[in-house]
């Protein structure tokens, strides 16, 4: 039988770090006043979906947007493997700075911090613990970048090199289908 799950993805709403142009990475910023009403948007824009869960980081810029864009409607859980990459000691530094080491970071972790493989890796054992407990249903996640790069890599094939390196526009949700299989294409 063909088993599926169906992920929306969403970017988490904008926060004060990302206003100041600052990479906040495991630092829990808040959502600004914008990036709260960029949540009750998202809730407005997806009004008529149904979502059998609502997975987002525990980080609040994460969470606090489902929250705000759905309330009690779906069952939201949080799950730290869909944080954001932790920049070790450069967590809320330059967000210049660290776009500026991305290509270094796929394999040499950011000072006390983890790298994009490291990311990738958390996020696979994430997709494989879908796979088996939503199987043909349908889930959001709000998360970060790092949550895509993820996606991109384990779902689409993407080169994690490409997935980190490409050039990233917000777009009103993305989505894919997390097939049963994927894991053991030899990627």
């Amino acid at each position: 039988m063909h088993h599926m799950v169906t992920i929306i993805f969403e970017t988490h709403s904008t926060t004060v770090d990302n206003q100041a142009k600052l990479a906040a990475g495991w630092y829990d910023v808040e959502l600004s006043e914008l990036g709260e009403q960029q949540a009750k948007d998202l809730g407005k824009r997806r009004a008529g979906e149904k979502f059998d869960a609502i997975f987002c980081s525990d980080l609040q810029r994460s969470y606090k947007t489902a929250e705000l864009a759905f309330g009690n409607k779906f069952p939201i859980i949080k799950d730290e493997r869909l944080r954001e990459c932790n920049y070790g000691k450069l967590n809320r530094t330059s967000k210049a700075d660290i776009e500026a080491m991305r290509e270094q970071a796929l394999t040499i972790p950011f000072p006390e911090g983890e790298s994009y493989q490291d990311t990738s890796q958390r996020m696979r054992a994430f997709l494989e613990d879908l796979l088996q407990d939503y199987d043909g249903k349908t889930v959001m996640i709000i998360g970060h970048r790092a949550t895509q790069y993820g996606l991109n890599e384990w779902i689409t094939g993407m080169n994690l090199h490409d997935a980190v390196l490409a050039s990233w526009q917000w777009r009103a949700g993305w989505k894919y289908e997390l097939e049963r299989g994927l894991f053991n294409a030899g990627r």
